[in-house]
């Protein structure tokens, strides 16, 4: 008879490490905060550095939290509520604050713009089922940190960029599943693809930040990686949105 996870004593260094896991999840907010004050000081490229940053940091606290089973180590705190607060502030409020601070939107449309993004947000981060149950992004995941960023780079008419953004938040409300890039568990059976998809995404972070190193030089190879995963990355989440993979048979293997 397998003994039930949950009723295991956690050792004192499991709870020490939940600890640390909660507090590097929180100081992505510090983070958040540090980039919104480069971003009033106008030093526009450490504040995109700062958002990658959070960036990273959120992309591995999760993977963290799983290995040591954070909800046994840490029972009294809710770190999926953290993470939320933590990721509004980073992948919304930050960039909303770069859109409204720089010239990227027009002059005259700016608050609107910014107001259709912080309330597409608002709904997309507070759905019952904004992350699914076969893991995956209800609706366009809020990525706004990452739109800020290709807008910046592309160097494009404050109204396409408005128009970009715009569309991003329609694309709040329609339940497209889009990849949750740390949570591959049923994007494929193939364990190959999914460490592919892994290791791609690993790949465009290397290319887009390299591009952010070199700007205001590009490079067409970095560009070409970039751009590419980011066409993946719709492919496979409106395949997956349509011939979803079943969650049972998933869990089975």
């Amino acid at each position: 008879m397998l003994l039930d996870e949950s009723l295991k004593p956690v050792s004192f260094t499991q709870r020490l490490l939940g600890w640390l896991i909660h507090a590097f999840t929180a100081s992505g907010a510090y983070v958040g905060l540090l980039a919104m004050l480069a971003i009033y000081e106008r030093n526009l490229l450490l504040a995109l550095w700062l958002m990658s940053a959070a960036i990273l940091i959120d992309a591995v606290d999760g993977i963290f939290a799983r290995k040591i089973k954070i909800k046994q180590a840490v029972p009294e705190i809710n770190g999926e509520l953290l993470d939320n607060i933590v990721d509004f502030v980073n992948y919304t409020i930050v960039p909303c604050f770069f859109l409204l601070v720089t010239n990227l939107l027009p002059e005259y449309w700016r608050f609107a713009c910014v107001m259709a993004i912080t309330f597409s947000s608002a709904y997309q981060f507070t759905q019952v089922d904004a992350k699914t149950s076969d893991h995956f992004f209800k609706g366009f995941p809020s990525y706004w940190n990452i739109a800020v960023f290709y807008l910046f780079f592309w160097q494009m008419n404050s109204y396409a960029n408005m128009a970009v953004l715009l569309m991003l938040a329609i694309m709040s409300f329609v339940p497209i599943k889009y990849v949750y890039p740390s949570r591959l568990d049923y994007l494929t059976e193939n364990d190959f693809l999914r460490l592919s998809m892994a290791v791609m995404t690993v790949l465009w972070g290397a290319a887009t930040a390299g591009l952010l190193w070199i700007y205001p030089e590009s490079n067409y190879f970095l560009v070409a990686i970039s751009m590419g995963y980011l066409l993946l990355y719709l492919a496979i989440s409106l395949y997956r949105t349509w011939v979803p993979l079943s969650v049972t048979a998933s869990s089975s293997k």
